[in-house]
C-alpha cells in the first residue's frame, strides 16, 4: 500500500510549485491551492490531468467545488487513470466530511470518471452527483458551567444571560460553523465579566443520523472571579502619572468587565497625550480579587503640529493646521490651536482642557474668531466661553459661561449684536456601535439663559435639542451578528430649537438657527434655509424644525454581506422667527454607504423640492 501511494507523489520538477498530500480543511487554503494550479497550468501551456464538475443543490454544489482536495491534484501532469480512480476513492470520503460539516449526514454521492479528449481544458473529467439527503437538526442543547460562577448565586444572571442568548437553538439546522460560533459567542460572553480566564471544558456532537438529529452539550469553565486593582504604568515619562489614572478612571475594587477596560483604554487614547495605549488585566499575579491592570504607554511629544487638507460638498477644498501643546506653562493645561480656511469658513480658535479630577470634571477655556456665509450674508463673529465638562460611558455633560459677538456683512444687513450666556449641555450615546451605528439612539439637549449687551439689554433663553435613531426592521432567523447585520434598518433623526426674547432684542446670529447641507436638510447648499425676509435676503432665525427619515438596507452580493448599504431618504427643514411661520423645505433622494477602513463614507444624490435642483453629498465618519 506504501508503494501504491508514492505513485501519487509528483516528480522532482512538479514538486517545487505542488504541495505535498494533505487534508486540507481551510476553505481559503483550498481555493489558494486551486489558484495557483491554474496559473502554473498556464505557464506550462498545456491541460489539466483532469477537471471537477459536482452538480448537486446550489447550498452544496459551490462548496464542494471550493474546498474539496482532489481540487490540488487536478494540475498534476503526469497522473494516469489508476492514480485519479484512488484520488476519487479519497474524494468521497472528504465530500461526506464536508457534507457533514453542512448538518447532512446521510448524502448519496456518485462518482463518474468520463474521458474527454477533445476538451482544450483535460483530458478526463470527474463528475459528483450530490443527493444531500434530509439536513440534520438540533435536538437539544445542555450548556452546563464549571468553577465559580457554577456555585456563586451572584452569577446567576450571568449563567441566565449565556443561555438566553445562545445561537444555535433546538429545532435549528445543525452546521458546524454554526455550532463553533455559538461555543466561542458563549465563551465570549463569559469571559467578557467576571471570568476572564474562562474557557470551554468539554463539548460533544452527538449525531444521530438515522433520525436527522444532533444533541449538543457545552460545559465551560469559568476559573476565579475577578475584580479590579491598580492600575500600573509602564512607559510614563513627559506626563504626570496620577493624570493618566484621572483620564482612565478604572473603577478600581468593582467587577472585571472587558467593556470598562476599553472604555478606561479608550480615554486614555483619546486624551492626546499618547499615540498608543494598551490595557491588560494581569491574571498571572495570583490575586484575582485585585488584579493589576498593566497600562503600556507610548507618550506623544509634547508639542507638535499637523497639517491637514480636505473636501467637503458643503464647503469645498479646506486646508488646515493645528498646533498642540499637551503642556502648557504655568497651567499645566493641553491646548489645541486650529487654523482653518475653506471656501465659505474661515476661522481660527483655541481650546485649553485641564486634566479630569478624581470624580472625572475638568475644566476647559476656548476662544475664537470666525468668517462664514451664513445665509445671504458674511458674518464676522467671535466666542469665549470657560466652564467645566465631563465624560463618563456614554454620556457627555457640561456648564459654562459664554460671550459672543456677531457682525454681518452685506447690503442691508442686519445689525451687530452680542451677549453673554450661561449654558448647560448633555449628551447621550446609546448606540451599538459609535462610529458605525446599526441600532440604537443618541439624544443631545442644551439650555441656555441670557442678556444682550447691545442695544437693548434684555434677558433671553435658547434651547435646542437633537435626536437620532437607528431601528433595525423585519426579524432575522438566528441571533449571530452576521445574520442581524444583514437586516435593514430606518433611521430617523429630528431637531428643534427655540429663541425666545423680546421682538425689538438684538441676539447674534451664531446663537439663533440656520440649517441646510449634508447633515441636515440634503437637498440645499449649506445653511441655506433661514428665515426669509421681505426683500428676499436669508437670515438666521429664532426657531428651528428639522426631520429626516432614511431608509438603510446593506448590500448582498451571493449570499455574502459586502461592505455597502443603499439608502433612499426624505428630509425637510425649516427656520423661522415665529412658530406659525415654519415651512418646510423638502430633500428627496438616494445613496451610498461604504464601510471603509477608516470609518463610513457616505454619498447622497438629493433633490431640493424648494430649489429643483440635485445636489451631490459627500461626507466621511459619523458623528453625534
Amino acid at each position: 500500500m506504501l508503494l501504491q501511494g508514492c505513485s501519487l507523489l509528483p516528480k522532482k520538477d512538479a514538486a517545487k510549485d505542488s504541495p505535498a498530500p494533505a487534508l486540507v480543511r481551510s476553505g481559503d487554503a483550498a481555493a489558494t491551492s486551486t489558484d495557483e494550479g491554474a496559473k502554473e497550468g498556464e505557464k506550462r501551456g498545456g491541460r489539466d490531468a483532469f477537471t471537477v464538475d459536482v452538480r448537486g443543490p446550489a447550498a452544496v454544489r459551490e462548496y464542494l467545488a471550493l474546498h474539496l482536495d482532489i481540487q490540488r491534484y487536478r494540475t498534476l501532469d503526469d497522473l494516469g487513470a489508476t492514480e485519479i480512480s484512488r484520488l476519487m476513492v479519497a474524494a468521497e470520503a472528504n465530500a461526506r466530511e464536508l457534507l457533514g460539516t453542512l448538518g447532512y449526514f446521510t448524502p448519496t454521492l456518485t462518482l463518474e470518471l468520463n474521458e474527454t479528449p477533445a476538451s482544450t481544458k483535460a483530458p478526463r473529467e470527474i463528475v459528483i452527483t450530490v443527493q444531500p439527503g434530509e439536513l440534520t437538526r438540533v435536538s437539544t442543547v445542555q450548556i452546563s458551567y464549571g468553577g465559580q460562577i457554577a456555585s456563586d448565586p451572584t452569577a446567576e444572571a450571568q449563567r441566565d444571560s449565556i443561555r438566553t442568548a445562545w445561537a444555535l437553538r433546538a429545532g435549528q439546522p445543525f452546521t458546524q460553523q454554526g455550532w463553533d460560533n455559538a461555543k466561542n459567542t458563549a465563551l465570549r460572553s463569559l469571559t467578557a465579566k467576571r471570568f476572564p480566564t474562562g474557557s470551554i471544558e468539554v463539548s460533544r456532537a452527538e449525531v444521530d443520523a438515522d433520525r436527522q438529529e444532533v444533541r449538543l452539550s457545552v460545559r465551560y469553565q469559568s476559573g476565579p472571579a475577578y475584580r479590579f486593582g491598580p492600575l500600573v504604568l509602564r512607559g510614563v515619562e513627559r506626563y504626570d502619572a496620577d493624570g493618566a489614572r484621572r483620564i482612565a478612571q478604572l473603577p478600581t475594587g468593582t467587577d472585571y468587565d472587558q467593556q470598562k477596560l476599553l472604555d478606561a483604554q479608550q480615554r486614555l487614547a483619546s486624551s492626546g497625550y499618547y499615540d498608543s495605549v494598551f490595557l491588560t488585566l494581569d491574571t498571572e499575579s495570583g490575586t484575582p480579587l485585585a488584579a493589576p491592570v498593566i497600562a503600556q504607554l507610548r507618550e506623544a511629544p509634547m508639542q507638535k503640529v499637523v497639517l491637514g487638507a480636505g473636501f467637503t460638498t458643503d464647503n469645498g477644498p479646506r486646508l488646515s493646521i493645528d498646533h498642540i501643546h499637551n503642556r502648557l506653562p504655568l497651567l499645566g493645561w493641553r491646548a489645541v490651536s486650529r487654523l482653518s480656511v475653506d471656501r465659505d469658513i474661515k476661522s481660527l480658535g483655541t481650546e485649553w482642557n485641564a486634566i479630569p479630577d478624581d470624580t472625572g470634571w475638568r475644566w476647559f477655556a476656548g476662544a475664537e474668531l470666525k468668517s462664514e456665509t451664513s445665509g445671504s450674508y458674511v458674518v464676522d463673529s467671535g466666542r469665549v466661553r470657560s466652564g467645566r465638562n465631563k465624560s463618563s460611558g456614554h454620556i457627555d455633560r457640561s456648564y459654562f459661561l459664554q460671550y459672543d459677538y456677531a457682525q454681518n456683512r452685506g447690503t442691508n444687513a442686519p445689525p451687530s449684536a452680542s451677549a453673554v450666556t450661561a449654558n448647560w449641555g448633555w449628551t447621550g450615546r446609546y448606540f451599538d456601535d459609535n462610529a458605525a451605528p446599526t441600532r440604537g439612539y443618541g439624544l443631545a439637549l442644551e439650555l441656555a439663559a441670557g442678556y444682550t449687551l447691545t442695544g437693548e439689554q434684555v434677558p433671553f433663553t435658547r434651547t435646542y435639542a437633537r435626536w437620532l435613531g437607528v431601528l433595525p426592521l423585519g426579524f432575522a432567523n438566528g441571533r449571530d451578528a452576521a445574520t442581524l447585520a444583514r437586516r435593514s434598518r430606518f433611521q430617523l433623526r429630528a431637531e428643534a430649537g427655540a429663541v425666545s426674547a423680546k421682538e425689538s432684542a438684538q441676539i447674534p446670529s451664531t446663537l439663533m438657527f440656520l440649517t441646510g447641507g449634508d447633515t441636515t436638510v440634503r437637498g440645499y447648499s449649506y445653511r441655506q434655509i433661514g428665515t426669509v425676509r421681505s426683500d428676499g435676503q436669508i437670515v438666521a432665525g429664532r426657531y428651528l424644525g428639522v426631520m429626516s427619515l432614511e431608509w438603510q438596507r446593506p448590500f448582498v452580493y451571493n449570499d455574502k454581506l459586502t461592505e455597502w448599504e443603499s439608502t433612499v431618504f426624505v428630509d425637510a427643514g425649516a427656520v423661522a422667527d415665529k412658530p406659525g411661520e415654519l415651512k418646510p423645505k423638502v430633500g428627496v433622494g438616494v445613496g451610498a454607504r461604504w464601510r471603509s477602513p477608516v470609518g463610513p463614507v457616505q454619498a447622497d444624490l438629493a433633490y431640493g423640492v424648494d430649489t429643483k435642483k440635485f445636489r451631490l453629498h459627500f461626507r466621511l465618519g459619523f458623528t453625534f
